[in-house]
């Protein structure tokens, strides 16, 4: 089983600590939009199942329902403007590989200005493809342990058609295909797991070890990115 990174522990933290709401709550809505225009303007997530994980996200971290459901109305062309999903690739401090997801109305001005972080950091923007083909697209899902062991855990993960369990403190880390993601889901919750989190991600296939001053500095780095308004995720092949 491959470790968890101190970079995945600080985002789980953050998103749960972070006393900036208003920011939160405005990559929510971004990732609700697009789900829906994805989905081709389906605001049912019972047929939408990345509205419906977008949602899941949203109420996770205390988004009230009416902000919700304008999010909804905007991905069905109610009031809403132009939203674009870009992706930059980079190389943070230290050679660490860097995927940036984001969700902007003008992919040429946010570009610049993660063009400028990683300039300003020492790291290199990279060209489509540097860094995208160390990493496959997976679904992730969190599960409380509530008592269970990481081995009853990995059993029921297997069973429910999992292909990979990380050890995450008081949680465990699911990984799965991506066309198995809502299936998985659906199985845990089945079986009485606690399900916090699930979503697509972008898994390493190689990762960067660092000594710790080293890893402070790339860490240091990739908050800042997250912090941008337009970036809804920040990816990276940091290994501690």
């Amino acid at each position: 089983m491959s470790g968890h990174s101190k970079w995945k522990t600080i985002k789980r933290q953050k998103g749960v600590e972070d006393s900036k709401r208003g920011a939160i709550f405005t990559k929510l809505s971004k990732s609700i939009i697009l789900a829906v225009r994805e989905g081709g303007g389906a605001t049912d997530p019972a047929s939408n199942f990345k509205l419906r994980l977008a949602i899941d996200s949203a109420k996770a971290s205390n988004m009230p329902k009416d902000t919700i459901d304008r999010a909804i109305e905007k991905g069905a062309g109610k009031g809403a403007g132009e939203l674009h999903e870009a992706v930059y690739e980079g190389f943070a401090p230290h050679g660490v590989n860097v995927i940036v997801e984001a969700a902007t109305d003008n992919p040429t001005r946010t570009g610049q200005e993660i063009k400028n972080i990683f300039n300003k950091a020492g790291g290199s923007f990279g060209k489509v493809g540097s860094s995208s083909y160390l990493f496959n697209k997976m679904g992730e899902i969190y599960i409380e342990k509530s008592g269970k062991s990481f081995d009853d855990l990995f059993a029921l993960a297997v069973e429910s058609g999992a292909e990979d369990i990380e050890d995450f403190g008081d949680e465990v880390i699911v990984y799965t295909q991506t066309s198995d993601l809502s299936k998985v889901r659906d199985q845990l919750v089945s079986k009485g797991l606690a399900i916090t989190d699930a979503k697509f991600t972008l898994k390493p296939t190689v990762k960067i070890s660092l000594p710790k001053d080293e890893q402070d500095r790339v860490i240091d780095f990739l908050n800042i990115l997250e912090d941008l308004e337009d970036i809804q995720e920040v990816y990276s092949n940091l290994q501690v």
